[in-house]
């Protein structure tokens, strides 16, 4: 995904489509923005099948 450093803003939204994961803060508008630096990833989890946005660390993914 996209790379991003901390406080650039992943998603912007009305409502909750996206919901924050690691490393991602929610905004009082529930505009989604990065806390630390790395690439975005999206994932869906859960019963609800809810779609989440992850910031991870470059090394863990270089890891994988």
């Amino acid at each position: 995904g996209q790379e991003v450093i901390a406080g650039n803003i992943i998603v912007r939204q009305r409502g909750t489509k996206f919901h924050p994961g690691k490393n991602v803060g929610c905004g009082r508008d529930h505009t989604l923005f990065a806390k630390a630096a790395g690439v975005v990833e999206f994932s869906v989890k859960g019963p609800k099948q809810r779609k989440y946005v992850n910031v991870v660390a470059p090394a863990a993914i270089a890891g994988a």
